[in-house]
């Protein structure tokens, strides 16, 4: 159970029912008059009192009399109709009387006791993402603490001799980590704090020490290290702490050698190094694993959508091939826009999409105007 204002972006566990009727009583859905009986156009009325939003039930109404009512406000026994200010007149600028240009029908502008929620409906079901309007519905109804799905902890380890922090000044050969960012980021938008653990070089000794801390999390995810090079330790650490390797590649482009692995406390995925590579992997793997930990459906291409191309796509090969692109809705169709990376090392093309765009295996180029799969991001 978790607060209620604390729960943005959590999964319920298990369903929820309202503890009120909503409305809970018979109220006027406009500014007006409150009427138990016909009254014909032209006719003036008297006023006998005023009803807000607030007053307790219980006003009674003695025809031909008629209560002015505001939005909210409970209406008298016996109303069957509120006629709109809009509606109505007040002569010589009196508050004691009202001329109505139009009677009404009966049932107008009442909103009746429970027609949206009674007491003991269902509210919210299992698996429901808590969005900003859900928590709206939970307050109304006084939840003031919520069972949610518990969010895994997700821990971050980038590897490379060659990698310095960003604030640091790369010496020649070597480069400024932009994955930790990328992750910590990218994790922060499915509503989860990741932890870094920092940078660690290419020694087996290093890498097992920070790799043991991050096994403490529920994910671990590692970037580089992860190819056939004589200094990628990433298996063979992992193996060496209880691991077991379930896979070690994937028939896509970026990303190909991407492994995952399993263990007593959670799971690991090892990244490759490349900056777009990390990007393709977290949204296709990592992103839809963590959503499915938080309680919700996913998959790896969930959620991808038709679009239209505005620029030509290149093919593919034996492999699925993503590149990034920019989305736009207009027209009644989702416009994609995709740019022309130069390989897994283009974190400038990359940075820029919004989207990943799919080229399946085998496919030729497609002109623009083609249709085309994308996965909004």
């Amino acid at each position: 159970m978790i607060r209620r204002r604390d729960a943005a972006g959590r999964v319920l566990s298990r369903p929820l029912r309202a503890t009120v009727d909503v409305p809970a009583a018979d109220v006027s859905a406009m500014d007006g008059y409150a009427l138990s009986e016909p009254v014909p156009p032209g006719e003036e009325r008297k006023v006998a009192g005023t009803i807000v939003a607030g007053d307790a039930p219980g006003f009674v109404l003695t025809p031909p009399a008629v209560a002015r009512i505001m939005t909210g406000a409970p209406v008298p026994s016996g109303t069957d109709r509120v006629v709109p200010v809009e509606a109505s007149d007040t002569p010589d600028a009196r508050r004691d009387a009202v001329v109505f240009r139009s009677a009404g029908a009966p049932g107008d502008h009442i909103r009746r006791r429970g027609e949206v929620l009674r007491a003991g409906d269902p509210l919210l079901p299992a698996g429901a993402l808590l969005t900003p309007g859900a928590l709206a519905l939970l307050a109304t109804h006084g939840h003031g603490e919520v069972p949610v799905h518990r969010a895994p902890s997700v821990a971050v380890l980038t590897t490379g001799d060659e990698v310095v922090p960003p604030e640091s000044e790369p010496a020649p050969g070597q480069l400024r980590d932009s994955n930790t960012d990328f992750l910590l980021a990218a994790g922060a938008s499915l509503g989860l704090r990741f932890q870094p653990l920092g940078i660690a070089p290419d020694r087996e000794a290093d890498l097992a020490r920070l790799a043991a801390d991050g096994l403490r999390s529920d994910v671990l995810l590692l970037c580089g290290g992860v190819s056939m090079g004589e200094l990628d330790f990433v298996e063979k650490v992992l193996t060496s702490l209880g691991c077991r390797i379930e896979m070690d590649a994937v028939a896509i482009q970026p990303g190909k050698p991407l492994v995952f692995a399993t263990h007593a406390g959670g799971v690991v995925f090892g990244l490759p190094g490349n900056p777009a590579s990390v990007m393709v992997g977290f949204w296709l793997f990592v992103r839809p694993a963590l959503r499915r930990m938080m309680g919700l459906e996913s998959g790896w291409w969930s959620g991808a959508l038709s679009g239209v191309l505005t620029r030509p796509l290149p093919g593919a090969t034996s492999r699925d091939r993503f590149l990034p692109a920019e989305i736009e809705a207009r027209d009644g169709s989702l416009h994609v826009t995709p740019y022309a990376a130069k390989g897994s090392h283009d974190l400038a093309a990359f940075a820029h999409g919004t989207a990943l765009v799919r080229m399946r295996p085998g496919a030729g180029p497609a002109a623009a105007g083609a249709a085309c799969e994308v996965l909004p991001l």
